[in-house]
């Protein structure tokens, strides 16, 4: 059997690992918590765009470990409040605020929009950086809607409020397995997976 190389993925989210480790268990990687690598960062998260904040993770994982180091930024970017929460998704009305209270936040602040002025998306940015400082990036989204109600039992975070008219239902009615197919970061992680293959081949030629 072939040996999976490890990549530490730069997050606390139990979550958003077990996702992550859901959507590449068929690649080639071995992903590995912060916690089980041993290292134990305070990571400011300062930058202005998805893109920037992943890479300010990775890369201060990989330099902390020696190892690749992998990471995401994501959020929910919604239209008729200027793409906000946006970058401050996790840290929207504080960082220990429950999502319950978030989400009917939102729905309370939307309560007079109609649906076409509803429109949203999730972003994700991926980042990797490798010990000789390279770096790889990319972003995918879903688009969607806010919807008038939460609604769903699967997922987290925003998944609850955030409707896909394709499906007729939010993001938090989805199976895990339907949500990783379209999902954001299930397309994002997919997309890296490719680059980093394409890095692979490149190293071999």
């Amino acid at each position: 059997m072939k040996t999976k190389q490890k990549i530490i993925f730069a997050t606390g989210n139990s979550d958003k690992l077990k996702e992550v480790r859901m959507i590449l268990k068929d690649s080639d990687y071995e992903i590995v918590s912060m916690k089980e690598a041993g290292i134990d960062l305070t990571i400011v998260e300062d930058g202005e765009t998805f893109e920037e904040n992943a890479l300010i993770k990775a890369r201060a994982v990989s330099a902390a470990s020696g190892v690749i180091a992998m990471a995401d930024d994501s959020g929910l970017e919604i239209d008729c409040l200027g793409k906000a929460p946006g970058v401050h998704s996790a840290r929207f009305m504080g960082e220990h605020t429950s999502y319950d209270v978030k989400n009917a936040a939102i729905l309370e602040k939307l309560s007079s929009v109609p649906d076409e002025e509803r429109t949203a998306r999730f972003v994700c940015a991926i980042a990797t950086v490798f010990p000789d400082g390279k770096q790889l990036v990319c972003r995918e989204t879903m688009e969607g809607r806010i919807a008038r109600e939460v609604e769903g039992k699967n997922g987290f975070g925003y998944d609850p409020i955030f409707f896909l008219p394709e499906y007729g239902c939010t993001s938090a009615s989805l199976t895990p397995e339907e949500k990783n197919r379209i999902s954001h970061r299930g397309k994002a992680l997919r997309t890296m997976c490719a680059l980093l293959k394409d890095r692979q081949e490149d190293e071999r030629s």
